[in-house]
């Protein structure tokens, strides 16, 4: 079996992308496309061995993509983030970094038409409803092959995209504060931990760096030893928010967890010092079972939008000087690749109304897949 697939990096994440038509013929259902791109990803396998996956939550991504001239925005998008070991796909969530490889790829197949100077494709995420719009540098109304822009992360360049989440938020959940309260009690491996459960971007817990005992003047180290109370607290929060019943096995992908603290000098992931005057808070955040080794876009904007809500944990650790200008705000994470900033703007009621970043992309491949059938096990 054959499947024509688009290999993009978005800002700091790799992600196979899909035409719509091509995936029809050979899974018509969302259960058969999980199967599908598990068996084309080499899912079961931890090192992907036998498939097109690149052995970490960040380049084990896909994305089915559908031109929509008709719809509500330009394309539609299936989100999927392949298992590691494991031969499930997660199709409940969001990939702010695979939506700006989409925005180029909308660009360079076609089904964007380019504008002088700069293209804007609006997007709408299935698994969650959200749309964003990524504006794609066009010069000259030419359609982009490389640039030379670059983000925190990776030393890579590639076409500048600026992406941006739109409100309504709450799409997975129904609130952007399921639970009602900018700050909650979870349960936690035993101990109990203040949380904000928010969803934006995508579903996201969040929770003081100090209670849950991680150390954030130091971004190099694993987290192994905190795992399972970040595992344990994603699956409490996950209960809380609606996104799972207790008969259902917990998700390794929503919600997203992480933990904040106030702005301080500390080491990033490269050794880099990094000096508190840089950034307004730092934040560590899971991908999958492991540290992201930034932040995923999805979660940037659950943390922009936390800031934003008073009583959170995150306005709590906020400068006191820190406000918004005449309702557009950056807001400067200090992540374990270094200060990535958001901004953040409000509508007159000063609710926030958009979150954008600038990423960058580039095209790596186009391949015809060949996708092995999944071997039988025997007793």
């Amino acid at each position: 079996m054959q499947l024509r697939g688009h290999w993009y990096r978005g800002g700091t994440s790799k992600c196979w992308l899909f035409d719509a038509e091509d995936v029809a013929l050979h899974a018509g259902s969302r259960e058969q496309i999980r199967s599908l791109l598990a068996d084309a990803f080499g899912a079961a396998d931890p090192r992907q061995l036998d498939g097109v996956g690149g052995g970490t939550s960040t380049t084990s991504k896909a994305a089915v993509v559908r031109a929509t001239p008709d719809g509500p925005a330009d394309l539609d998008y299936l989100f999927a983030q392949v298992g590691i070991g494991n031969p499930t796909v997660e199709l409940g969530s969001n990939c702010g970094n695979c939506a700006t490889a989409i925005a180029l790829y909308a660009v360079q197949s076609g089904i964007v038409t380019p504008q002088s100077g700069s293209t804007r494709v609006r997007m709408r995420n299935l698994n969650t409803g959200a749309v964003l719009s990524g504006t794609v540098a066009t010069p000259g109304g030419r359609i982009p092959a490389s640039g030379l822009a670059s983000v925190p992360g990776s030393r890579a360049l590639g076409v500048p995209v600026s992406l941006s989440f739109h409100a309504p938020w709450g799409r997975t959940t129904g609130a952007v504060l399921p639970t009602g309260s900018a700050a909650d009690q979870i349960v936690a491996a035993g101990s109990t931990l203040t949380a904000t459960l928010i969803d934006a971007g995508a579903p996201a817990v969040l929770i003081p760096a100090d209670e849950a005992g991680i150390d954030l003047s130091v971004m190099t180290g694993n987290l192994s030893e905190h795992l399972p109370r970040l595992v344990a607290a994603r699956a409490s929060a996950g209960l809380m928010m609606g996104l799972r019943k207790p008969e259902d096995p917990p998700q390794n992908a929503v919600p997203k967890v992480g933990v904040v603290a106030a702005p301080g000098d500390y080491i990033a992931a490269d050794g880099t010092r990094i000096a508190a005057d840089t950034h307004d808070l730092r934040v560590r955040m899971l991908s999958m079972l492991a540290p992201h080794p930034a932040i995923g876009l999805t979660s940037a904007v659950a943390v922009s939008l936390a800031a934003a809500l008073p009583g959170s944990v995150v306005a709590k650790v906020l400068p006191p000087a820190f406000e918004t200008h005449q309702g557009r705000r950056l807001l400067r994470l200090g992540t374990p690749a270094g200060v990535i900033t958001t901004e953040v703007v409000t509508d007159d009621d000063g609710d926030v109304s958009e979150v954008a970043l600038h990423r960058a992309a580039r095209h790596l491949a186009v391949a015809d897949i060949d996708v092995a059938q999944p071997v039988a096990l025997t007793a």
